[in-house]
């Protein structure tokens, strides 16, 4: 992450939690993240430091894409926490997705706190070339 953490208040939206569905509100941290485009689709990497899979959202509604976890730091085994300014922060961020891409193909993948996000451009959005015949 950047050295200049960004916190939002978000007064809507839910972290789903081992099944837990209860809306968690206040301040949260929005990762920090790459997005590359060619003309197949998107990459998107996000850095979500300390989210574990079960603890990680990530889905589409109404043209947006959201990002939504819960991180755990665990505190090692003999020492004693004396100083915690966000003990068990929690990530958001959103974006609008064009319906040039095909939502039904997204690929995620999490690994060493980075999340990958692989989002296709639908068959008939991507650029083609066009034959042009002589005569």
């Amino acid at each position: 992450m950047n050295t200049q953490t960004q916190l939002a208040e978000r007064n809507t939206g839910t972290v789903a939690r081992n099944g837990d569905t209860q809306a968690q509100k206040g301040p949260a941290i929005v990762p920090a993240v790459d997005i590359y485009e060619d003309a197949h689709g998107i990459t998107l990497w996000a850095d979500l430091p300390g989210v574990s899979r079960d603890r990680l959202n990530v889905h589409v509604q109404d043209g947006n894409l959201f990002i939504e976890g819960q991180a755990s730091i665990d505190t090692p085994d003999g020492l004693r926490l004396h100083h915690a300014e966000i003990r068990e922060p929690r990530f958001a961020r959103a974006f609008s997705l064009s319906a040039d891409f095909d939502i039904a193909k997204i690929d995620a993948n999490l690994s060493d706190g980075v999340l990958k996000l692989s989002i296709p451009r639908r068959e008939e959005a991507r650029p083609r070339r066009i034959e042009v015949s002589v005569g």
